[in-house]
């Protein structure tokens, strides 16, 4: 096994072409398998994909935009995070789905066929017990409910997280990266085979409180709710909150979330902003007929901790982990002053990731968790 199994580089870098020589620097050596990567829509993206592809041109080379990243400082904005993975502690491919609107069962199967074929080629481990797939996506495509269900459908068990990318909470434009270009209304999935111990979860500290909310009137494929409760969604809301309507934002979205309950779980179904026709727009799959839960939050880094520190007991130290978290829990924390608490605790916890505009689990399409995946160390360096 490697000394550095994980290869970590953070570029601060704005000039496209400096980031890129930095991260090629910080990654490059002869045992490279691939690099995720990370980072901030402010960049001139394609001016960053020329210079990725000039710098770390025939890598393995897969990431998506994000609403703030999680680097080697903790929280950060504007920036790239990129991690390296070498081949003598882990197998990984990529492919990247082009048109999320006609993804069919067909394409997922040959995709995870691909991906299977090359971690099974490779050697490392066996694939069953030894797998996890993970997929970043357009977050505003409107698709992942679709996509991640079928993909899941195709990966016979094989555990999975993800994310949806985001662009710094402008929602204009988010975009994954693959095959030397950044792309919307497209997706990728990276298959990762590896002997390392790892455990793929997902967590929140949200906990229901005892409003109830009923979708009266909806359109499902566009995610807006027009009626709560047979009132006006805006106004419904406001008054369940205690806010105006014009106070109505992402801090009090963050604050006051909903959640729709099922088979005795709660899945949260975050706002994404309210329309001029007193409509809400939200970020996950919502329907006539689905009670909505008033939630209320528990310390969301005493739950982090927690989540992580159990795991921890069961692999041993971590290596890294890898994680989406969603940007309104960031917001959170931003409007508790409490960014170098957190930044402490992801250092500690060799957190790397990014804030997301969703997250995926188990093909499910989530908002307000922390979902990824824990990378425990070599046994023989515990």
């Amino acid at each position: 096994m490697p000394d550095e199994p994980l290869r970590v580089a953070h570029s601060f870098a704005k000039e496209p072409e400096l980031a890129a020589q930095y991260l090629a620097s910080r990654l490059l050596h002869p045992d490279l398998e691939g690099v995720l990567f990370f980072c901030s829509a402010e960049h001139d993206l394609p001016a960053l994909a020329t210079a990725l592809e000039a710098h770390l041109g025939g890598v393995k080379l897969c990431g998506c935009t994000t609403a703030g990243e999680l680097g080697s400082d903790g929280y950060s904005r504007g920036s790239i995070v990129a991690v390296g993975f070498d081949r003598r502690a882990f197998a990984l491919d990529y492919r990247l789905i082009r048109d999320l609107d006609r993804f069919t069962l067909l394409d997922a199967q040959r995709i995870t066929d691909r991906l299977m074929e090359h971690c099974t080629r490779s050697g490392l481990a066996p694939l069953k017990g030894h797998t996890f797939a993970m997929t970043l996506l357009d977050g505003l495509s409107t698709c992942e409910e679709q996509v991640l269900l079928t993909l899941t459908s195709v990966l016979a068990g094989i555990p999975h997280f993800g994310g949806s990318a985001g662009d710094d909470n402008r929602l204009t434009g988010t975009h994954v990266y693959g095959e030397g270009a950044f792309h919307d209304r497209a997706a990728v999935v990276l298959m990762v085979n590896t002997a390392l111990d790892f455990e793929v979860f997902s967590t929140h500290h949200l906990r229901p409180s005892g409003e109830k909310l009923v979708v009266t009137a909806a359109d499902q494929e566009q995610r807006r709710v027009m009626e709560l409760n047979a009132e006006p969604a805006a106004l419904e809301y406001a008054r369940l909150v205690g806010c105006t309507l014009e106070e109505l934002n992402p801090e009090v979205f963050a604050r006051h979330p909903l959640a729709v309950r099922l088979h005795d779980k709660t899945y949260v179904r975050a706002i994404q902003s309210v329309n001029p026709d007193l409509s809400l727009s939200f970020y996950c799959a919502v329907e006539t007929g689905i009670v909505l839960t008033a939630m209320q939050a528990s310390d969301l880094l005493t739950d982090l901790d927690r989540e992580i520190a159990a795991i921890e007991e069961r692999l041993g130290p971590a290596e890294c982990i890898l994680g989406c978290d969603c940007f309104l829990r960031r917001l959170e924390l931003e409007q508790e002053g409490r960014q170098q608490a957190a930044g402490e605790l992801y250092r500690q916890r060799r957190i790397l990731g990014f804030n997301t505009y969703g997250e995926h689990y188990s093909g499910l399409h989530l908002n307000q968790t922390f979902s990824g995946v824990y990378i425990g160390r070599s046994r023989g360096d515990h």
